[in-house]
């Protein structure tokens, strides 16, 4: 499989987890269901969208890498691994500092999105540097 379906598998599998996920959910009863953007969600789910920006320009610079010029392709790389490291870290220290699980209003579930689209956007512009760099040698 290309490297270039890796956002698209990625997201298809979280699409799946959250499928077979929801019901069991259900089926749990809670007694205060918190709802709505609470101040716990807001950092982790800021951080989220950062690595989630990380992946997005990363994945673009990646299919772009033969067409763009090495400088442009570079820039698109550090940017991703930036927001990615950005996302990487900050997820961690929300879900360490979070207090309760899944549901409860303290951010873990951003927090934990955060850091695998932080990850994925340090992989997807390392890919894109190292391809750069490459490119570079041969031309």
């Amino acid at each position: 499989m290309s490297v270039r379906h890796l956002p698209a598998v990625t997201a298809a599998a979280l699409l799946v987890g959250i499928a077979f996920a929801a019901p069991a959910a259900a089926s749990v009863q809670q007694t205060a269901a918190i709802t709505g953007m609470t101040s716990g969600r807001l950092g982790p789910t800021l951080t989220a969208l950062v690595g989630l920006l990380g992946v997005v320009i990363g994945g673009l610079a990646l299919g772009r890498v033969g067409r763009i010029g090495t400088a442009a392709g570079r820039r698109a790389a550090i940017v991703a691994v930036v927001s990615g490291l950005v996302g990487l870290v900050l997820g961690t220290w929300f879900a360490a500092t979070a207090g309760g699980g899944p549901g409860t209003g303290n951010g873990i579930v951003g927090a934990w999105a955060a850091m695998v689209l932080g990850v994925i956007s340090v992989v997807l512009g390392g890919l894109v540097l190292n391809r750069s760099r490459h490119a570079s040698r041969i031309g």
